[in-house]
């Protein structure tokens, strides 16, 4: 007589087997998924070099922003396409100052940084700063649903803006990105002259004093 195999029997080896496997997946994902995350943002964050003469600058790219090089007029897109998502997209412009100055007017700075409150603009920051040794604006807001990074910089002969967005796929890091390439960013022309520095006076100290 042919022996019949109980059907809880195959509903216990179906459990230990996939049990099995889950804690398998979750011993490989807490061995190996830091070290395989480590190597994503080295490689995602490692700074290229790039120079546009027409534009006046030289920079340092990172690799997940490096990809397709387009070319328009005043200005270049790099971006990394993806098909699954909004791809990250670093685009530099430059134009002439008029001025001939070395920094931004009070007007301009004034301007932006309350245009976040006049416009309100979800999300938006400014930072006033220098990026080698150059005067220069940093802006943050949310532009047609997703993060963009603004930053302009100036020089005697000529202004140059960045902007940049992170795209959708992993924010954080690509904004890491974008915020790692354009500290790098070096705008052609005279360099600023150095502070001045205090004149100290020396007052001889009367004979009351002495």
């Amino acid at each position: 007589m042919k022996m019949k195999i109980p059907t809880q029997l195959y509903v216990g080896i179906g459990i230990l087997v996939i049990g099995g496997g889950v804690l398998a997946g979750e011993y490989l994902a807490v061995q190996f998924y830091p070290a395989y995350r480590n190597k994503v943002h080295e490689r995602t964050l490692h700074l290229l070099p790039y120079r546009n003469d027409k534009l006046g600058i030289e920079m340092k790219v990172a690799a997940g922003l490096y990809g397709k090089v387009e070319d328009f007029a005043g200005g270049v897109r790099i971006k990394r396409p993806k098909f699954w998502s909004l791809e990250p997209t670093l685009t530099l412009t430059s134009r002439p100052n008029p001025d001939g100055t070395f920094e931004f007017s009070p007007y301009d700075l004034a301007k932006w940084q309350t245009q976040g409150t006049y416009e309100e603009l979800p999300g938006y920051r400014y930072s006033r700063t220098k990026i080698n040794n150059r005067d220069a604006v940093l802006i943050w807001q949310y532009k047609n649903r997703a993060l963009l990074v603004t930053a302009r910089l100036i020089s005697p002969e000529r202004i140059v803006e960045v902007n940049c967005t992170p795209g959708r796929s992993d924010e954080e890091l690509y904004l890491q990105a974008c915020e790692d390439s354009i500290h790098t960013i070096k705008v052609a022309g005279p360099e600023p002259p150095p502070p001045q520095q205090p004149i100290l006076e020396l007052v001889p100290r009367s004979r009351a004093s002495r």
